[in-house]
């Protein structure tokens, strides 16, 4: 049986992790056992921080809430669970979105949640806050 050195294969199996390393500094993206081992930790650190960019996110919204919050004197803590008292459901991505952009109906947002604390409203269909979109700027 002839012998097969796989020559055709190995070279796309190094060119495809070469393509990848393109960029990579000194060794990392010219020589293929450098660029293997650069290419594989690459990948695990994309993975997990498609994981950690969630987290931040949460982090960078629950921040900008809670200096909207102080602004209206109450703490984020308690303007989520009036909130939810309320029965005002809305994500945290929009409500951060609000204290930037449109204070006013986010202080609206604020005394309902406060009512909701003091259980003078009961959730119902009544309480539906409409959020007007954001005017776009001319360019």
């Amino acid at each position: 049986m002839p012998r097969v050195k796989g020559g055709n294969i190995t070279r796309k199996r190094h060119k495809k992790i070469l393509k990848l390393a393109k960029g990579y500094y000194a060794s990392s993206h010219a020589l293929y056992k450098t660029a293997h081992v650069q290419v594989m930790h690459s990948l695990v650190y994309s993975y997990r921080d498609r994981k950690v960019r969630k987290r931040d996110f949460r982090k960078l919204w629950i921040s900008r809430i809670n200096a909207a919050c102080k602004l209206n004197d109450i703490k984020y803590s308690q303007f989520i669970n009036g909130l939810s008292k309320a029965g005002i459901e809305i994500n945290r991505k929009m409500l951060a979105e609000m204290a930037v952009n449109d204070a006013a109906s986010f202080t609206n947002l604020v005394e309902l949640a406060k009512k909701g604390l003091t259980k003078k409203v009961k959730p119902t269909t009544e309480n539906v806050v409409v959020l007007k979109p954001l005017s776009k700027k001319a360019n």
